[in-house]
């Protein structure tokens, strides 16, 4: 049998109404205790209001349709967001709504361009994606918003200068000053500091790195930034690019990776034999990742919460669609959890 909001406020230590609130976003809740709590209740079983199906039956004809597309489909980060979109797909199926997808290897602006055609000729009336940055994307998603009134939300990547209802996701800039912070601790505040992004056209990346490089200069000045190198997210690129680095600066103190291919990483130290290596920080709770901290490979992990920014997105444009509720809060940041092999 499922569990109940007592238990999980027994079990938590805290109220009924501390317990309600977190499951269903109503007020502000310590974020270190509403983590706490989703955890209880996902360990027993608990399923808030906001996530319980409507048992009522769908009549033909009344189905609505919002599109979803995501980008680097193939990334291991991607499968928690992936987990995320298809529980909401098989929850919102109930309720009348179908999701139609479109996942990218890449980041195309075409084929992304491509997938809103395909999309809007499919009948979408609501839209999530993650957002190529590039004029013609912004140009076509402030035509469906505004033109054509679909209300489109941005999950884990967010365009600037469009209509959009909201975003879900990390901030980004945020997390990038976090990872700044947490090298300065361990370099003491001074060394080189190279730093690995995936795609130039990623904004993700982009924000991290604009993040990271602002707080050095702010409040590190004597960490030294040797550079930002792409690696297309794959660990290829990053083990040749961490090698080349080392090799023409052995003193390399730190290493920042703020997106996918951080199998890398391992490889390069381990080719290179090192009998000391830079410290190192990347993002994303994945099985890979998980083994780098806990053989210590790597120092820290920032990781975004991927399943919510899968879950989250159908939701707040199924409630317009269903219910008419407006998508008021236009930031839906998911929580910059700092992990180390200590607190897996």
């Amino acid at each position: 049998m499922a569990g109940t909001i007592q238990q999980i406020a027994e079990i938590a230590g805290v109220s009924r109404g501390t317990v309600d609130r977190a499951l269903n976003e109503r007020g502000r809740v310590n974020p270190e205790v509403s983590e706490k709590i989703w955890a209880i209740a996902n360990e027993i079983g608990y399923v808030p209001k906001s996530r319980r199906l409507r048992t009522e039956k769908v009549l033909p004809g009344e189905i609505r349709k919002i599109g979803v597309i995501t980008l680097l489909s193939e990334t291991s980060f991607m499968k928690d967001v992936k987990h995320g979109i298809q529980d909401a797909q098989r929850e919102l199926r109930d309720r009348g709504v179908e999701l139609l997808v479109k996942e990218s290897e890449g980041v195309d602006e075409e084929e992304q361009l491509k997938a809103l055609a395909e999309l809007e000729s499919q009948g979408i009336e609501g839209l999530a994606i993650m957002p190529v940055e590039s004029n013609r994307v912004r140009e076509r998603l402030n035509e469906l918003a505004a033109e054509k009134n679909i209300p489109v939300v941005t999950f884990n990547s967010d365009i600037i200068g469009t209509k959009r209802a909201c975003y879900v996701g990390l901030d980004n800039r945020k997390s990038g000053r976090t990872a700044a912070g947490l090298m300065a601790l361990m370099t003491k505040e001074k060394g080189k500091i190279l730093v690995i992004t995936g795609y130039f056209s990623n904004s993700v990346n982009s924000q991290r790195v604009d993040g990271f490089v602002e707080e050095m200069k702010k409040s590190f000045p004597q960490m030294e930034l040797l550079g930002v190198q792409s690696s297309f997210d794959q660990s290829e690129e990053v083990e040749k690019i961490i090698t080349n680095a080392m090799l023409s600066f052995p003193e390399i103190n730190g290493i920042f990776v703020v997106s996918g291919g951080q199998a890398g990483v391992q490889r390069a130290f381990s080719n290179m034999k090192l009998e000391r290596r830079p410290y190192v920080i990347i993002y994303d709770l994945t099985p890979v990742n998980r083994i780098a901290l806990e053989e210590d490979v790597v120092d820290f992990l920032i990781d975004q919460n991927g399943y919510e920014q899968g879950y989250r997105p159908p939701f707040l444009l199924a409630s317009k669609l269903l219910k008419g509720k407006e998508i008021k809060k236009e930031y839906r940041y998911t929580d910059i959890t700092i992990r180390t092999k200590y607190n897996l």
